[in-house]
């Protein structure tokens, strides 16, 4: 039941901050801060189990932690059903974090509808724990749709100059892409019903039926697509990542915190949790495309944050290039690149919510996103410069921290497989230092502008104001939780092990198709 008070926590505390802040200014933030504790403290109840996976490596038939089922349709086979493994608790950990993080960063930066603001902003955590929990595709393509609302209103309501087409085009690309999605699901459930007989929406059902004869049909190959361009566009995959940088850029701090940190997490997430599971042979089969289109994510991505004068938009390029990393670790298909994909989802999420939450601090205090406006920042922000410096440089793959854990296992698990592919990769990370340095030189220790000292007397004293204390302690979280994880990474990648070694036997094992099916059968909620 735990999963079901989280889910309901975060919606009824929506309406309440809602509610709050009408009633007087500034409740709503104290309640929304409070609801967003308490589901972290809720989900501390499966800290036992995350430490018992850290003793010994978790059995298939061990492999959920907890779970609900609630008959909700019968008739159609549909099931209300919550469960949680490793892979979920790192996910939800991550939202949750992340949740509290922009909350606090961004704690005075919305000052109109604020009541409305919260309450869409908790209702996108509880719409993206729904997708992490769901165990039943019906269910999971509602929270899918759910996520997407009130995030399309924080962009479209409190989001920068350029919202409204920002807001469009996410909202076209999202929508085309759920269409596909549900199109999918739906013809995987035709085929099970026409095979078996029963109409059923769980995973684990129609795995047993798809690893049958109808794995090596072209209809599979064609199902497999469904579901890889509507997870690739959310992760987003070059070719379909044009909706990211106007989204990222026209976002509130908060709203390109949660894109960043979370969001972009639900399609790697779909990606390892059904695409795979679902078709292996298709997958296999497609993964050589799958991984040339990481490669060029990471080379394309860090080509283009190299040429933005955008913090923002120059951040949310970045993105696509690390995220290549995760969509190469995946259709790499064997553990050690999974584990590390997903280790790079956790990294990534961290160390770019931090970069957008400063970056909307300095476009606070500067009234600019523009490199060439907030320059020299370590002579007037001296502990907001070093606070930047570290997560540029954990962007950029230190070793020491959590990003270069990631990058390394996606690496070394894609040589097994394709060395060309590693190697070409590898290329990104020297991107990436290029156009961190890039931020580091022109920011940080470029010379500050003559129309800074001009605007300066418009600003106030506040204008050129350093870290407040607020500030400083949200960013404390990901920091320190980037240097753990980089220096002590096996508690991690221990959560994701069970999932990640068990999709590893679909594609390395020479186990029969319906041996294979009954051990996702057996680790089934």
């Amino acid at each position: 039941m735990t999963l079901l008070w989280l889910l309901a926590l975060l919606i009824l505390g929506g309406g309440l901050s809602w509610a709050g802040e009408n009633l007087r200014r500034g409740c709503g933030h104290w309640i929304a801060l409070a609801v967003l504790a308490i589901a972290i403290l809720l989900l501390g109840r499966y800290l036992p189990q995350a430490l018992d996976v850290l003793a010994a490596e978790p059995k298939p038939q061990t492999l959920w932690w907890d779970h609900i089922r609630v008959p909700w349709i019968p008739r159609f086979g549909i099931s209300f059903t919550l469960a949680i493994d490793g892979l979920g608790f790192l996910m939800l950990a991550l939202t949750l974090l992340c949740g509290l993080f922009g909350l606090v960063m961004t704690w005075r930066e919305i000052r109109r509808r604020t009541g409305c603001y919260l309450a869409n902003y908790l209702w996108t955590l509880a719409g993206v724990v729904g997708v992490f929990c769901a165990q039943d595709l019906f269910l999971f393509f509602c929270f899918w749709e759910t996520m997407l609302v009130p995030m399309l209103l924080l962009i479209a309501i409190w989001g920068h100059e350029q919202r409204t087409r920002a807001a469009i085009q996410f909202f076209i690309f999202t929508q085309a892409s759920s269409l596909l999605l549900l199109a999918a699901i739906v013809g995987s459930t035709l085929v099970h019903y026409q095979m078996s007989g029963s109409v059923s929406f769980s995973p684990q059902q129609l795995t047993a039926t798809l690893h049958t004869q109808f794995a090596e049909t072209p209809y599979a190959y064609w199902l497999m697509l469904g579901f890889f361009i509507a997870f690739a566009v959310k992760l987003p995959a070059i070719l379909v990542h044009t909706w990211l940088p106007d989204a990222h850029t026209q976002a509130p701090t908060a709203g390109s915190v949660l894109l960043a940190a979370i969001l972009l997490k639900t399609g790697a997430y779909g990606l390892i949790r059904f695409t795979l599971p679902l078709f292996p042979a298709a997958s296999t089969a497609f993964s050589p495309v799958a991984m040339a289109l990481g490669v060029a994510g990471i080379l394309y991505g860090a080509l283009m944050a190299f040429s933005q004068t955008d913090i923002k938009r120059l951040i949310a390029y970045s993105s696509v290039s690390h995220m290549g990393f995760v969509l190469l670790g995946i259709y790499a298909l064997n553990s050690i690149a999974l584990q590390g994909a997903v280790a790079q989802m956790v990294a990534h999420g961290l160390s770019t919510a931090a970069l957008f939450g400063i970056a909307g601090s300095l476009q606070h205090r500067l009234h600019s996103r523009d490199i060439n406006d907030v320059r020299g920042i370590w002579q007037t922000m001296p502990a907001l410069a070093a606070v930047f410096l570290f997560f540029i440089v954990a962007a950029m793959g230190l070793p020491g921290l959590a990003n270069f854990v990631g990058e390394s296992l996606v690496l070394i698990g894609t040589y097994a497989r394709f060395p060309w592919f590693s190697a070409l990769a590898a290329v990104g990370l020297i991107g990436a230092a290029i156009y961190g340095l890039k931020l580091v030189v022109r920011v940080l220790f470029g010379p500050p502008p003559a129309v800074r000292e001009a605007s300066d007397a418009t600003m106030g004293s506040s204008g050129l104001m350093d870290l407040r204390r607020r500030e400083l302690f949200a960013l404390l979280l990901p920091l320190l939780l980037l240097v753990w994880i980089g220096l002590y990474p096996q508690p991690l990648l221990r959560q994701s092990a069970g999932w990640s070694n068990l999709l590893a036997t679909y594609f390395t094992a020479p186990a029969a198709d319906g041996d294979k099916a009954a051990s996702l059968q057996g680790a089934a909620p």
